[in-house]
């Protein structure tokens, strides 16, 4: 296994690219402009991306997978309780219209040299996710990408289909987090579809329950394991 982490210059969103032994290989939350670094990790390492993975439908973590899609001819995989956040990037963000260059959203993508033009809908989107049980939550689904097995697990709270990708590997498992986990904290609640009870339940069963051996990869900021994140992080205290 290869993990390349490239780190979106918009947003800073981390996009990581996961290669099996055979060099096939997914990407994960390809955020603004992370597209040339996965294009660029593709062609030095002789990789063969086979599906983009999305842990939940903020554009900050889906900005260039309309483009990767395109280039390699692979689908986007996401939760489907996420998945209409594709056709409406920023007002499902709660933040206005993208659109209007008086709006707060605009203003704080010109700042950064982004037009909002430049979002794509993916033109090929395979959602997962069974309906939801008692819990609130979908089973797991296992992915079979390529010469890559992962484990989707749903993990509702900062969005309603914010999903964990996990892989068991040697020496230890992996948990690619979103932005449900952080290293010393967690993803905010306060946005459309975030619901603090949800996480709180979310952080409990599923999270606290990964093995503390876990490598945790989010989507925003350093990496962490289990470990240390039950050791220190006040959240996962509660």
């Amino acid at each position: 296994m290869q993990l390349i982490t490239v780190v979106a210059p918009v947003f800073g969103a981390n996009c990581y690219v996961l290669a099996a032994d055979d060099r096939t290989c997914v990407i994960v939350d390809p955020g603004g402009g992370a597209a040339p670094g996965v294009r660029r990790a593709a062609q030095e390492n002789g990789l063969v991306p086979v599906a983009v993975l999305a842990t939940h439908g903020h554009v900050d973590h889906t900005w260039d997978a309309a483009e990767l899609v395109e280039e390699y001819g692979i689908p986007l995989r996401l939760h489907r309780a996420d998945a209409y956040r594709l056709a409406d990037p920023f007002g499902t963000l709660g933040l206005g219209s993208a659109h209007d260059p008086g709006g707060p959203l605009a203003q704080s993508l010109a700042s950064v040299g982004v037009s909002p033009a430049d979002y794509r809908v993916p033109a090929r989107v395979e959602p997962f996710g069974s309906e939801a049980g008692a819990d609130g939550r979908s089973a797991d689904e296992v992915l079979e990408l390529g010469g890559l097995r992962l484990v989707a697990r749903h993990a509702p709270g900062h969005t309603e289909g914010a999903t964990l990708y996990l892989l068991d590997v040697e020496p230890s498992p992996v948990a690619f987090t979103g932005d449900v986990l952080f290293a010393g904290t967690i993803g905010r609640t306060d946005l459309p579809g975030g619901d603090d009870p949800v996480m709180t339940r979310t952080l409990r069963e599923v999270v606290r329950a990964l093995p503390g051996d876990t490598v945790v990869l989010p989507g925003h900021g350093p990496g962490t394991t289990m470990d240390d994140e039950l050791g220190r992080n006040p959240y996962l205290a509660r």
